[in-house]
């Protein structure tokens, strides 16, 4: 998902979410009943890695009935991953709970602001800040609302990393791009 929003926009990466069903799951069931679609080496990992190319996903499960979804584009594609894997489950005689608690850990986004940063400015006007380019070429900003953080490039690019919903990323990128052009240390280009 791309969202332009004046002179900036931004796009989600990656969705990571913890599932949990409240039950035991038997992953070399699940292996053996799935071998065309997971990964399952229990001496070298305890989980069991489900692909799905719709949505383009990797889950893993656990024998306690824990999932990780990790790759998912929004948190629509995360509940839509989690229903095909149950869905492919049960059409192979596996059944889990139906209504899993889903909790969103981790949404990553990168961002454009379509200017140049300077890194320096922003670094001494704004707290919770953290800049070092010898140490790492961008400026580590940490925001309290929403509760995130925030690389910014002196290219004007950006990560998000932290939020919990799309809407924290849409608030975290408006937010600095705000902060950013009302201190002057945004240089558009022509």
């Amino acid at each position: 998902m791309v969202a332009f929003r004046g002179k900036y926009k931004y796009e989600i990466q990656n969705v990571v979410a913890s599932i949990s069903f409240g039950h035991s799951i038997n992953l070399q069931q699940v292996a053996t009943a799935m071998e065309d679609m997971v990964e399952y080496r229990p001496e070298q990992f305890p989980g069991l890695v489900f692909r799905l190319n719709k949505p383009k996903t990797a889950t893993l499960i656990f024998s306690s009935g824990k999932m990780v979804c990790t790759g998912a584009r929004s948190e629509k594609e995360v509940y839509k991953a989690v229903e095909t894997i149950i869905n492919k489950l049960k059409a192979r005689g596996i059944h889990l709970a139906p209504n899993p608690r889903i909790q969103i850990q981790n949404i990553v986004a990168s961002a454009q602001l379509n200017a140049e940063v300077n890194l320096e400015k922003a670094a001494a006007l704004f707290e919770n800040t953290m800049y070092e380019p010898e140490q790492f070429p961008g400026l580590i900003f940490r925001l309290q609302n929403p509760r995130v953080v925030m690389l910014i490039f002196s290219s004007g690019n950006m990560v998000c990393t932290g939020a919990k919903k799309e809407e924290d990323v849409k608030n975290a990128v408006e937010t600095v791009y705000k902060m950013l052009k009302q201190q002057e240390v945004l240089f558009e280009r022509a």
